[in-house]
């Protein structure tokens, strides 16, 4: 059986999507204290941004955001504030492209994108050797760390690992995303990814990255997709040299990876995602013994807001995760 979770949904926030979209709508987060910007550049000479909150010695911990999100993401600067709370430093990556600059090739993310987080990781090691290195992940970010922690086994120096609302298999969370309620995300997060790509082929031909801004345009037209699997077959599998999207799909997908995992790592997973079914989860003898699986009956998408009072809600994550994370920091 999955841990026990002592998460409680807030009775105001009674159903998945209420979960799932009170805090992509309604949360407003500032930049927490000590927070600071550097661009590095990547072994392609490309470029990623990422964004430290607080100095000095404390263990750092790495984050790593959704589909279509970034460092500025709600979960992501709350959990940052919750981490300083706790005597944690932070850096987020923002994925190619999602920092608010287009970046310098035409390749992009993906789900399975595990090159750049590996990067942040080398280049945080070779700086700081004996700093104790944490990393958490969120949605597509968590599908990238749990792939990348099996990809890696025990070459990896972190104290512990947290991925959350992951879509561990692909195609599942593609095709659950073409039913019900769960299309409202599909059609938001599809415009969002068109307009990413539109506004990298613009930025490609502006400064002059020719051969980069073909690729883009041998996308062909992109205004009739309207689901995932498409998106993943026509964008996705062109730009990363997948055969199509069930290579992708295969290939990308975490699942498979958690038995390889051996950093003590977190996986929190609630039933009622509106992003997948239960059918994408593993089953207790695909998890390596570091892996320990807590499955809520509710929280939605990145969701987990508990809390009695209408409006006042409290984000469970920012308790659990560095609660998970400080079990580990002094082992």
């Amino acid at each position: 059986m999955p841990s026990k979770t002592t998460f409680k949904p807030a009775w105001w926030l009674c159903n998945s999507h209420l979960q799932t979209l009170y805090p992509a709508l309604l949360r407003k987060t500032p930049n927490p204290p000590d927070y600071r910007r550097e661009r590095l550049t990547t072994p392609d000479q490309d470029f990623i941004d990422i964004d430290y909150c607080g100095t000095g010695k404390q263990p750092l911990i790495m984050l790593v955001h959704g589909l279509t999100g970034s460092s500025q993401s709600g979960y992501i600067k709350g959990l940052q504030s919750a981490l300083l709370k706790q005597g944690f430093r932070s850096v987020a990556i923002n994925f190619r492209g999602c920092s608010g600059s287009s970046n310098n090739k035409a390749r992009s993310y993906h789900s399975g994108e595990t090159e750049d987080i590996d990067f942040l990781y080398q280049t945080l090691r070779l700086r700081e050797p004996d700093t104790p290195l944490g990393v958490v992940g969120f949605s597509l970010g968590g599908n990238v760390v749990l792939k990348w922690l099996g990809e890696q086994g025990n070459q990896l120096d972190l104290f512990a690992a947290v991925a959350v609302s992951v879509p561990l298999l692909l195609d599942i969370c593609a095709t659950k995303l073409d039913h019900g309620f769960s299309k409202l995300y599909r059609v938001n997060l599809l415009r969002e990814l068109k307009a990413y790509i539109h506004s990298k082929l613009h930025h490609l031909e502006r400064i002059g990255q020719t051969e980069e801004a073909m690729k883009i345009k041998a996308l062909g037209d992109l205004s009739n997709i309207n689901s995932f699997w498409q998106y993943d077959d026509q964008v996705v599998a062109k730009l990363h040299d997948f055969n199509d999207v069930n290579d992708y799909y295969r290939r990308a997908s975490s699942r498979q990876y958690l038995k390889s995992i051996a950093v003590p790592t977190l996986l929190i997973q609630a039933a009622d995602d509106p992003f997948m079914t239960t059918a994408a989860l593993p089953g207790l003898n695909e998890l390596s013994p570091q892996v320990q699986l807590e499955l809520s009956r509710h929280g939605g998408h990145v969701g987990f807001i508990s809390g009695f009072i209408p409006f006042r809600p409290e984000y469970w994550l920012e308790q659990r995760i560095p609660e998970f994370l400080m079990g580990y920091a002094d082992a």
